[in-house]
């Protein structure tokens, strides 16, 4: 149903350090950019945007689940986010009380929101 998601960042460069390297982790790339806004996602579209903050106060905790091809790329996603300094939420897991093959790890990016890769591989 999501056509794309837009957040909007504090440091528009230091969020697309981050998203440049934890979604080259599971297949994304970065696919637009206009000096404002960044799109990224799997060519030709994008459908995850990040942009520099241009509208209200304050911090609201967004959730963003990206889904990973299989296990290693979680894992690579999760190592990724690390390299560029992201709090750890959940380190790479199984999460059974979601699907008995939900495997996914989660981290902060440089806003604060609550970011994760997850795959239903069993690889």
């Amino acid at each position: 149903m999501l056509a794309h998601v837009s957040i909007q960042c504090a440091d528009l460069e230091k969020s697309a350090e981050f998203y440049d390297a934890v979604l080259g982790a599971v297949g994304g790339a970065r696919i637009m950019s206009d000096g404002d806004a960044i799109g990224y996602g799997v060519p030709p579209v994008p459908d995850f945007w990040i942009g520099r903050q241009q509208t209200g106060d304050g911090f609201r905790e967004t959730h963003v689940a990206f889904r990973a091809p299989d296990r290693a790329a979680v894992r690579a996603f999760f190592d990724a986010a690390v390299a560029t300094g992201a709090e750890v939420l959940h380190e790479p897991q199984l999460w059974p009380q979601y699907d008995p093959d939900y495997y996914g790890a989660f981290v902060r990016d440089p806003d604060g929101n609550n970011v994760e890769a997850v795959t239903l591989s069993l690889d």
